[in-house]
């Protein structure tokens, strides 16, 4: 299990990138389109610059939606693959059979 504190520093970060996210959309469709001036790309890369590290969806881990494991992450269940391999066992998982040949 993960220490809580990652835990919860990875949900701050989630909030933070959240509520950021539509003004870094429009500052990097302004750097992005040819017809912006110089300037407003100047302003818009410096803008950006000023944001919050955390503010950049990159910095986003995913963890395991039970103990906050972030590896071997299985993006389909949410959990990692020590869990997956548990509940598919169990049967917790619908849709998820184990194969055997």
């Amino acid at each position: 299990m993960a220490k809580k504190s990652k835990i919860v520093k990875e949900q701050r970060r989630r909030e933070i990138v959240a509520r950021y996210a539509e003004r870094r959309a429009e500052l990097k469709a302004i750097i992005a389109s040819p017809t912006s001036s110089a300037d407003a790309v100047a302003q818009a890369r410096a803008e950006l610059a000023s944001q919050p590290r955390d503010a950049s969806a990159t910095r986003l881990r995913n963890r395991d939606a039970v103990d906050g494991r972030p590896r071997g992450y299985i993006g389909k269940a949410g959990v990692s693959r020590v869990r997956f391999r548990s509940m598919a066992h169990r049967g917790e998982l619908p849709g998820i059979t184990k194969a055997s040949w």
